[in-house]
């Protein structure tokens, strides 16, 4: 196939808070020694921002040593916390407020901001832009372009215009070949070309598994008489089991809306949660149900997130390449952000980059090293110190239980500052923690009450999904009788329960059991990918500008 190539210096795969902060860092660095660089951002959702879903309490540190002058320029960040309550929830209707005291100090928020990161990135793109790099919302990379030597060398941007079995259509354009010194990948968690880089290159082979987490957010308007603008609540326990590990938030942002979400740990082991249900049954314990009462849900989302901290980073560069923010896995789960570390890795990212191409004759033409010079960077940042101190937060949670773990933590955080001599590893993997369906408790949902709790596919609505019906289907199953064989015979087919989407489902065809996708509704979390017990999933791109559209998540 012939494909038109363009040059670059460096792509980067991903307009996140990542991949835009490393682009924005490289057009400083280049100006300020008055060279020209040619730095190109693809992005994979109808535009920069639609496919962005975060919490989000925003710490701004990366963010002022980028953009000092960020206040003057409009960045959005417009609520700042206020107050900051931590309750744990012991059943459906009682809960205990937390005093400072019994809290890790990384939870508190004091100069953090209640942000939109969906209308972060489109600020972070326009300055890109201004600073002369090149999005391409709507560009997928697809495949990874590899040198003669082994090198990375670029990205292939996606197909446009193949029918259900990958023939051409009349519309057919093919993707094209983005080539570059250096390439930056910032796909978010569990992004499908990090994923095969890290398997080509063995870039784990001295870390901890990944550890995953299943993030849910809707955006309510509320009664402005209840409504606390600058208010933080996090929640722990119900509605999750003592074997479950997760937590719930609600945050009061500008113009009476608040943000609620329930984040689950993908290591559960009871094939029947849902947590989607899960995340239903939240909204009504009285804690949060106050503020949403006669309120009205005008958004829904949900995505997977990379929580296994410092144990479980890759090796984060390879020749050619170098991997950033969640598609490494920069976040610091303890402190429940990762925006702020995936911008400064992508910034550091951008400072190897630059120390390689750029010398006093300009921009060198040869790049396709392995710029381990970034590690140096590394280790003498706050990223690394803020990743260190805070490695043993998630398997102290994972070995001691949501209690006895959050007090080691407390102890560690608050007295200890992150040093107390101990390295705890879980090197568990999620997908091969579920029982077998037959010796798990089932669970009964209640139905919802279309006032605080809903179903999926009105809650799928709401994300603004839609990708073209006509294309291969995104979701690859390497083993076609594996779901019947395996997963339904044995765990009940959980992925029926953990897509927010309600993409699976078993039908009964001819008397026989069939798994249907429904394709249509991926609102691209990669749960799937990450959860199935037959690692049997892979999750690729589809056509450009599909999935959700969320307007400011």
């Amino acid at each position: 196939m012939e494909r038109e190539s363009m040059d670059f210096d460096v792509v980067i795969v991903g307009a996140g808070p990542a991949g835009l902060s490393a682009a924005c860092r490289l057009m400083q660095l280049a100006q300020a020694q008055q060279q020209e660089l040619m730095v190109c951002v693809v992005e994979k959702g109808s535009e920069v921002g639609a496919h962005i879903l975060s919490g989000a309490v925003f710490e701004p540190t990366a963010l002022n040593e980028l953009f000092p002058d960020w206040a003057q320029n409009n960045a959005p960040l417009n609520t700042k916390v206020v107050s900051d309550d931590i309750y744990y929830l012991n059943d459906e209707e009682s809960g205990v407020k937390l005093p400072n005291f019994a809290v890790p100090k990384t939870m508190h928020n004091h100069d953090n901001y209640i942000v939109s990161m969906g209308n972060v990135c489109r600020w972070l793109a326009e300055q890109a832009e201004q600073l002369g790099v090149e999005i391409f919302p709507g560009f997928p990379a697809q495949s990874v372009i590899y040198n003669d030597d082994g090198s990375v060398g670029g990205i292939i941007t996606g197909d446009m215009g193949l029918d259900a079995n990958g023939e051409e259509k009349d519309s057919f354009t093919p993707g094209m070949e983005l080539r570059a010194k250096y390439t930056i990948f910032a796909e978010g968690c569990r992004g499908h070309l990090g994923k095969e880089l890290i398997e080509k290159f063995n870039l784990t082979k001295d870390s901890s598994p990944q550890h995953y987490g299943l993030g849910f957010k809707e955006i309510w308007d509320i009664d402005p008489s209840l409504h606390q603008e600058g208010l933080v609540v996090h929640t722990a326990g119900w509605p999750l089991d003592k074997k479950t590990n997760g937590g719930g938030y609600l945050y009061h942002a500008e113009n009476n809306q608040v943000f609620v979400g329930l984040i689950v740990d993908l290591n559960y082991s009871n094939p029947h949660l849902n947590p989607f249900e899960e995340f239903q049954r939240f909204k009504h314990h009285p804690k949060i149900s106050q503020y949403l009462t006669d309120g009205k849900r005008v958004s829904y989302g949900a995505r997977a997130m990379a929580k296994g901290g410092f144990n479980s980073l890759p090796k984060m560069t390879m020749p050619g390449a170098l991997l950033v923010g969640c598609d490494a896995g920069t976040i610091n789960f303890a402190k429940i952000k990762g925006n702020h570390t995936a911008m400064k890795s992508g910034m550091l990212a951008a400072e190897a980059v630059i120390n390689d191409l750029l010398s006093s004759e300009g921009i060198a033409e040869v790049g396709g090293k392995d710029l381990t010079g970034f590690y140096d960077l590394y280790k003498s940042s706050w990223l690394y110190d803020e990743l260190y101190s805070t490695r043993n937060f998630g398997p102290a949670m994972h070995k001691f239980g949501t209690f006895l773990g959050g007090a080691y933590n407390t102890l560690d955080q608050n007295v200890f500052s992150g040093k107390l001599p101990f390295n705890f590893k879980d090197d568990s993997i999620d997908s091969e923690q579920l029982t077998l369906a037959k010796n798990a408790p089932v669970i009964n949902y209640p139905k919802p009450d279309n006032k605080l709790s809903f179903d999926r596919l009105s809650s799928v609505f709401l994300s603004n999904t839609n990708h073209e019906e006509e294309q291969p289907c995104h979701l690859k199953l390497n083993d076609v009788s594996l779901p019947i064989t395996v997963n339904l015979s044995q765990y009940n087919e959980p992925a029926q329960r953990y897509c927010p989407a309600g993409v699976y489902e078993i039908v009964e065809a001819e008397q026989e059991s069939k798994l249907v996708i429904n394709a249509q509704n991926c609102i691209h979390c990669k749960t799937c990918d990450i959860k199935d017990p037959s690692q049997n999933i892979t999750w690729v791109t589809p056509e450009g500008g599909g999935g959700p559209n969320y307007p400011n998540m």
